[in-house]
């Protein structure tokens, strides 16, 4: 037996109490990479130690990287395009040490240093004046 269908009228008014919705692993991960490179860029490599010794679980690890690999691809796409392949090269082997360390929490703090590094040299080659740089840096990690 077909029933008719009946459209709504678009819900309107305030949704019960929630305002945001809540923050995903991937926006965590995001926001956590831009954390740490914050605190390299700001000469608190001991903070940012403490930062990736806080993440316990493999799969918090693997979003920060995530967040990483984001920023570098963001930062590098404006480069020569010579540059940007050498980078994109460097992608894939960091995408290999990764898989590498799967499920090894040590072995996947040791990619995600090498994944920040990766986005501060990106940096250091899009922008090599240091101000503009760290500006750079401010403009892609806000967005």
């Amino acid at each position: 037996m077909d029933r008719p269908v009946t459209a709504r009228a678009p819900a309107t008014g305030h949704s019960g109490g929630v305002d945001a919705s809540p923050e995903t692993p991937a926006d965590l991960g995001a926001r956590r990479a831009r954390q740490y490179l914050h605190l390299l860029d700001d000469g608190r490599p001991d903070e940012a130690e403490q930062l990736l010794q806080s993440l316990t679980e493999p799969r918090e690890l693997v979003f920060v990287g995530a967040g990483f690999t984001l920023l570098a691809r963001r930062i590098g796409r404006p480069l020569p395009t010579a540059m940007r392949a050498q980078a994109s090269t460097r992608q894939v082997r960091l995408g290999q040490l990764r898989d590498a360390s799967r499920r090894d929490v040590d072995g996947l703090r040791t990619w995600l240093r090498a994944a920040a590094e990766e986005v501060l040299f990106v940096a250091a080659l899009a922008e090599p004046d240091i101000p503009a740089r760290h500006r750079l840096l401010d403009l892609t990690l806000a967005g």
